[in-house]
């Protein structure tokens, strides 16, 4: 009866003896150069993605009138503030407060001084 040799393990590394030398490193990409799949085939990447020109929503109506049935609206704001509406009158009503909240709100006008002039 002949027994088989072990085979290693695919996948795991082999045992070496003694110190080696490490490899040089990949040379790092420039920005903005183009990255390349596969020899020939460029990335569909874009090199430099847009940047924002630093506004960002804070404060939010929604109003659903869906045909035939009853309005409603939401005014939220990241200040905190958060109302709601359930009516034709009072709905118009939450439109112009939330307009009103715009000027007055603390996150979009400075505090300082306010009370100067």
């Amino acid at each position: 009866m002949n027994t088989r040799p072990r085979l290693p393990l695919e996948g795991q590394p082999t045992v070496t003896t003694g110190p080696h030398a490490a490899g040089r490193a990949a040379p790092q990409a420039t920005v903005g150069a183009r990255r390349v799949v596969a020899e020939g085939v460029p990335s569909a990447l874009r090199p430099d993605p847009p940047q924002g020109d630093g506004r960002y929503p804070i404060a939010w109506l929604r109003i659903t009138a869906p045909r035939g049935a009853v309005p409603t609206a939401t005014s939220t704001c990241l200040c905190g503030r958060d109302r709601s509406a359930v009516g034709h009158g009072k709905v118009l009503a939450l439109i112009t407060d939330h307009e009103t909240h715009r000027d007055l709100c603390p996150l979009r006008t400075p505090q300082e001084g306010r009370t100067a002039a």
